[in-house]
């Protein structure tokens, strides 16, 4: 296929619009077919439930050319799971994820003049979203609902190269026991946006939150987990059942156990032990990883010795055999790529 005229190698992480886009109706109880579009946009009543009681949920993920020319998708299966628990709990209608998959699939397809070509840094990022669609005015959950996905070509997360983030202890809570922090609903974006924009503002790239039952153990970030690294190379990221399980950290876990032969451990990391750690990173499907250099908390810095200009040595391991798997340098586990054409 014939690439659009972008350019590649500038483009930023923003909304450029695509093609095709799939729509998915449920209504009486079922999905229809789904289909493509393209009209970007969607015409809903007043009242519809996910203007009302914001009942969304949204997954992401990415297309990108391999070195040896496919067009691929990282591990969509999981992301369909995710979307699917992500609606039950907010009890919405499961969208099957072999549907997933194939709306996936179909949508990339159809927009694969959009998919950056291989070596530009830049990426088609995927977002797969499901919404109450009937209007509803007494607190309930809506009876119809629309999947959708669009897609749009995006430039590197962070322009100019990965550098150390310096991020600061919130005193905001993210997400309460028993919640939804575990979900990826549209809702646990929308409270986290007050906490970033005022982080900005202090000079910090993002917050760190901490459990909301003790504020004593770390959690994650308004949009990506911790990984920590001890000083002698063990991986560490913290468990709890109130923080998104992120695909991008799973698959972190495993590389660091089965390509790099470290030690790993998925526990409960707590506040004052960060000082002792050498290295952090932050993960998720935007970066990959974004490397954490200062840890600031209220007024107490935390310099961790990786340093403010560059990734740590464990860090960057991570980060260059995974994004070798996923470009096709490295032999993938099975299942992981998912070949698009």
């Amino acid at each position: 296929m014939e690439k659009k005229n972008i350019d590649w190698g500038n483009i930023g992480f923003g909304y450029i619009p695509t093609d095709y886009r799939y729509v998915s109706n449920y209504k009486d109880g079922k999905w229809d077919d789904g289909q493509l579009t393209q009209d970007p946009n969607i015409v809903l009543n007043e009242c519809a439930g996910v203007l009302q009681y914001a009942q969304t949920v949204f997954e992401g993920l990415k297309a990108y050319t391999t070195e040896d020319g496919h067009i691929v998708t990282f591990r969509p299966d999981l992301n369909g799971e995710r979307l699917e628990s992500s609606a039950a709990r907010l009890e919405m209608p499961i969208f099957p994820k072999e549907r997933f998959v194939e709306a996936v699939t179909e949508t990339v397809k159809a927009n694969d003049a959009f998919v950056p070509p291989y070596g530009s840094g830049a990426t088609l990022y995927i977002r797969p979203y499901m919404f109450g669609s009937n209007p509803v005015i007494g607190v309930k959950p809506a009876d119809e609902y629309q999947f959708r996905i669009l897609c749009t070509p995006v430039g590197p997360y962070f322009k100019g190269g990965v550098k150390p983030l310096t991020i600061r202890v919130t005193d905001f809570d993210r997400a309460a026991p028993h919640g939804t922090g575990h979900i990826k609903a549209g809702l646990n974006y929308a409270m986290s946006l007050h906490a970033i924009v005022s982080a900005h503002k202090e000079g910090y790239d993002e917050n760190m939150y901490l459990d909301a039952a003790t504020r004593t153990k770390v959690e994650e970030t308004g949009g990506a987990n911790f990984l920590f690294v001890t000083k002698d190379n063990k991986v560490v990221t913290p468990k709890s059942d109130s923080i998104l399980p992120s695909i991008t950290r799973r698959s972190l876990v495993y590389v660091a156990k089965e390509y790099l032969g470290l030690e790993v451990e998925e526990r409960e990391v707590y506040l004052d032990e960060v000082k002792d750690f050498a290295e952090a990173g932050l993960c998720g499907t935007a970066a990959v990883i974004s490397p954490v250099g200062k840890i600031v908390d209220h007024g107490k810095e935390i310099c961790l010795p990786s340093g403010m200009t560059e990734m740590g040595p464990v860090t960057k391991k991570l980060y260059e055999t995974l994004t070798g798997i996923q470009m096709g340098r490295i032999e993938a586990p099975k299942g992981w790529i998912h070949v698009i054409e």
